[in-house]
């Protein structure tokens, strides 16, 4: 198949009214009123941010759900989305490929309500890359963003911190997986759109390249230190399993995706009310401080250093 029979008979299905049948140059998006757009992109290049091996099915649905967790992390509803794909030219991509691959879009487009806008298709010698930038709408005044942590405020986390990390190190076969616990949350992470956060935190970000030097984004982009306590950083069971030996692994590891607010003491209540109303786990793992950076303990104190606090392109 070439270029246009691959987006007539694979991506025009996919593509909401704004797109207007991916026969323009441009969509047409049109905010819902009162809102502003928020907008987020993000690239996967094989080898680093997936393996060449990983299902065809989930690196569509991996791209979208990490572009939803910023839309999460800045308190904003999905509109819509864009896809570039950069395909090796070294390789040859069947039928079978770009259906099982458009087939797991459309299944998270459905979950998560959000067509596709429109995108392009490229070709290079060297590896598969992926491309996705991500439209949502957020009334302004609820928009959360990194720099309005305060002394005093809690620090909460979503979900469980690590498990992705750990799932890198399973498909290597670096680490046992049994029942497939880690890889699970590698190929396909859990991105907490629809929770209404707007009036609760005083920042917000996602954790995307590990939880400590996500933190230290937030401290340095709010001017405080963000406190730590390690031994409260929640791990699923198959993690708690694993013990000690690879708390620093999960704690500086990427790919989680969670959440993770600064929120005033007094809507601690609330913030636990909503995120149980929505059934998303939320555990408290630290408060701010005067000061900067992130300073990480035990449970009795002591100060825990890191070597490499999360992943750095360059």
């Amino acid at each position: 198949m070439g270029e246009f029979d691959v987006i007539e008979r694979h991506f025009r299905p996919l593509a909401g009214d704004a797109a207007l049948d991916l026969s323009d140059d441009c969509a047409l998006l049109i905010p819902p009123p009162e809102q502003v757009i928020a907008i987020s992109t993000d690239t996967m290049v094989e080898n680093v941010h997936f393996l060449p091996d990983d299902p065809v099915e989930t690196l569509g649905r991996k791209l979208l759900r990490c572009n939803l967790s910023d839309l999460a992390a800045m308190g904003a509803t999905p509109l819509g989305y864009t896809l570039n794909l950069t395909l090796p030219r070294d390789r040859s991509f069947s039928d079978a490929w770009f259906s099982a691959f458009c087939g797991g879009l459309a299944e998270d487009q459905k979950h998560y309500n959000i067509p596709l806008l429109g995108g392009d298709t490229t070709s290079i010698n060297g590896p598969l890359v992926l491309n996705a930038t991500i439209y949502g709408g957020v009334r302004p005044e609820h928009a959360l963003r990194r720099n309005g942590a305060q002394l005093g405020d809690d620090v909460w986390v979503t979900g469980t911190i690590g498990d992705a990390a750990l799932g890198l190190l399973a498909l290597q076969g670096k680490l046992a997986d049994p029942d497939g616990t880690f890889s699970a949350r590698y190929h396909l992470p859990l991105p907490r759109v629809h929770l209404p956060l707007g009036g609760l935190a005083h920042a917000a970000m996602d954790i995307s390249d590990g939880l400590i030097q996500d933190c230290a984004h937030i401290a340095r982009a709010s001017g405080v230190m963000l406190y730590i306590n390690a031994d409260h950083v929640p791990a699923s069971p198959a993690a708690a399993a694993l013990g000690a030996e690879y708390l620093k692994h999960r704690l500086s590891g990427g790919d989680d995706y969670e959440l993770l607010l600064c929120v005033p003491t007094e809507r601690a209540e609330a913030l636990q009310q909503l995120c149980a109303a929505h059934h998303v786990p939320i555990t408290r793992i630290g408060t701010v401080r005067k000061g900067q950076g992130v300073h990480v303990h035990d449970h009795a104190d002591h100060t825990l250093t890191f070597e490499k606090t999360g992943w750095l392109h360059f």
